[in-house]
Formats: structure tokens, C-alpha cells, sequence
């Protein structure tokens, strides 16, 4: 079957939000068009879906066939994991299937693939020139899941027993585009410059991984709030002692930022995260005092070298070396960056 021209797309099952598409009809157009002597394609069959982001009868228009039948397809598309039953005979198969780090909740689907002899084709493993990946997350994958981090910690601290102004943000697959998610993240950040948030859950500290795509992205977001950065190093030295509600504790903590040349930035996303002017540290002091609240959050991005060190106490970190000989490093992430984070995502 593989390599018979016929491609299937698959109906999205994994999440109930997942409305993307492997293929636009603007693809299958270019694909059906082009002739088989150029793409290879003569036929494309697509299974129904009512939530797809594009419709039904958009791929129609271009010549696709609408089936929950793929059995004549060769190659089927899709984007997450599909149903086990979906995985045919000696077909082969392209899809993210997060399974190639032995996730035990998708390996009865690894089995599936190889009891069925089909090919699979995982995007996360697909490299060019040099084992580089050729399709990696994007900063869309970082802004979906800033918005929907910043959602579950409003969902998270109302059962703790505090109401966040997270708790008006909607899922990302709720908005009908990037700025109108951008919009209630902007309007979120102006309530905490406003309001500020309950003293019982701040210091609130976002910890970025590494300085990929999708890292990006989800900062993108972040900096929509009201925020200040601290370098790794200074964890410990910012927020060794946790804010309470005592209006000395905050004042410290505030006199401290100013002292340290901690760099305020307000809720405009900004291109230099840490250049701007300290914002009224005095003026803060004297709201948290008066209110017992925190008017901004925390972010910090740490890299290979904040998570892991030498053994050898003579020698620096060396990523080429981290990578070639991790047996030779021990990691401090647990010691010096996780004790100080609310939230940590890559």
C-alpha cells in the first residue's frame, strides 16, 4: 500500500481541542494539482470532522474525498495520536506519537505499529543535514501553553482557596486568534498591576528552560504581564525568604529589589527584558503594605549550565562536553532553581 498515491487525513481524537490539520485544503490543492509525476498524489481522502479548523467542504472544493474509509489510503496523515484502530496493515503512517522516550501511556500504540507492520513516521524524529530536526515546535506551541498555564494556576489557587485574576482567561483554543488571546492576557495584566495578587501565593516565579522556539514563545506571553526578571544566580539572594503578610516582609523584599537593580518592565511586551527603569519601588512598598498584595511577577530563564555542573570542581560547564559525557555532571536544578519556582515550563 505505501506509496500508492493515496493520502488519508485523519479525524483529530486525542484532545477534544485539537482542530489542526496535517495538510490545509490549499496543500491538497497544490498536491492533487501538481500531477502525480510531480507530488506523487493522485487521490486524498479526508475522515469528517465537525471541529476541524477548516471545513469539510473546503477540501471538497479541491478535489479531496470525504471518507471515514482510509483502508485505500498508503500514507495517512494526522497530528496527534490516533485510536488504535486506526492503525492498518502494512500502511504507513505520519503523526506526533510521543513515543519514542518510552511514554508508558502510548506504548499499547507503539505495539499497535509494529504488530501491523506499518511505518511510522514521528515529526519530532525526522532530521536533515547534520541530525537537525526539521520540524520543531514553534512560538505557537510556547503561546498555547503559557495561556493555558496561566488558566490552571487561576484553577489551581481558587482550591487552594484564592481567586486570581487567571481565573477569567480562557483555554487557547478558545479565542479565535493570537490577539484576542493576547487581549485577555493584556487585560489580566493590567488586574495585577491594578489589584495585585493574594500575598499567600507570591512571590509568583515563572522558570523558562532553555532558549528554544517554543521557550520564546511562552515568554511572548508572560511579558504581557506585569514582570520582572531575575537572573539565576540571584534566586536564592531575591527570594531566600518567601513573601507573607507582614508589610515588613514585603517592604523588604521590595527594598531589595530596588537595591539589587532588578528592572521593572510593565505589561507591553518589550524586546529587552531586562532594560527599562526600575518602577516606584517606594510606591509598591507602600501599596503591599497598605494591601498585602503584589502588584508584579517574577520570570527566570535558566540554561544547561543552571541545571547541571561539574563533578570535578576544577573544571567549568561545557555544553559540548555536557552533551558528549553527562556522566561527568551532576545535576543542581532541584537545589538551586526548583526550590525558588512557582511555575516552571520549557
Amino acid at each position: 500500500m505505501l506509496g500508492n498515491g493515496v493520502v488519508g487525513i485523519l479525524s483529530e481524537s486525542r484532545y477534544k481541542w485539537e482542530r489542526r490539520v496535517p495538510l490545509t485544503p490549499s496543500h491538497c490543492a497544490r498536491l492533487l494539482n501538481g500531477g502525480r509525476g510531480k507530488t506523487g498524489v493522485t487521490r486524498i481522502i479526508v475522515q469528517p470532522s465537525t471541529k476541524r479548523i477548516h471545513h469539510d467542504a473546503l477540501y471538497e472544493d479541491v478535489g479531496c474525498e470525504i471518507s471515514d474509509d482510509l483502508s485505500e489510503c498508503g500514507l495517512i496523515l494526522g497530528i496527534k495520536q490516533p485510536k488504535l484502530e486506526m492503525i492498518l496493515p502494512d500502511r504507513a503512517y505520519a503523526f506526533f506519537s510521543h513515543t519514542h522516550k518510552a511514554q508508558i501511556e502510548n506504548m499499547p500504540l507503539l505495539d499497535k505499529i509494529l504488530a501491523e507492520r506499518a511505518t511510522l513516521f514521528d515529526y519530532e524524529l525526522i532530521d536533515g543535514d547534520h541530525g537537525k530536526r526539521l520540524l520543531t515546535f514553534g512560538k505557537f506551541a510556547g503561546r498555547v501553553a503559557m495561556i493555558d498555564l496561566l488558566r490552571g494556576l487561576g484553577q489551581r489557587y481558587l482550591n487552594l482557596g484564592y481567586s486570581t485574576p487567571f481565573l477569567s482567561l480562557g483555554a487557547s483554543y478558545m479565542y479565535s486568534s493570537l490577539a484576542a488571546a493576547k487581549s485577555a492576557v493584556i487585560s489580566i495584566g493590567e488586574e495585577i498591576a491594578t489589584n495585585g495578587l493574594p500575598s499567600g501565593i507570591c512571590p509568583l516565579v515563572f522558570v523558562f528552560t532553555g532558549s528554544g522556539k517554543a521557550s520564546h514563545g511562552a515568554q511572548e506571553i508572560f511579558n504581557l504581564l506585569p514582570h520582572t526578571f531575575v537572573d539565576p544566580s540571584r534566586l536564592p539572594e531575591a527570594f531566600g525568604t518567601k513573601y507573607i503578610s507582614s508589610g515588613k516582609k514585603f517592604q523588604q523584599a521590595h527594598k531589595r529589589d530596588a537595591r539589587m537593580g532588578f528592572k521593572t518592565i510593565g505589561s507591553a511586551p518589550t524586546r529587552h527584558r531586562r532594560v527599562a527603569c526600575v518602577l516606584h519601588a517606594r510606591d509598591h512598598v507602600q501599596s503591599a503594605q497598605a494591601s498585602n498584595r503584589v502588584f508584579q511577577v517574577y520570570g527566570c530563564i535558566v540554561m544547561s549550565q543552571d541545571m547541571v555542573e561539574q563533578k570535578d570542581p576544577t573544571k567549568v560547564f561545557d555544553k559540548a562536553d555536557y552533551y558528549a559525557h553527562p556522566e561527568q555532571y551532576r545535576p543542581i536544578f532541584h537545589e538551586k532553581i526548583a526550590p525558588y519556582a512557582s511555575v516552571i515550563g520549557q
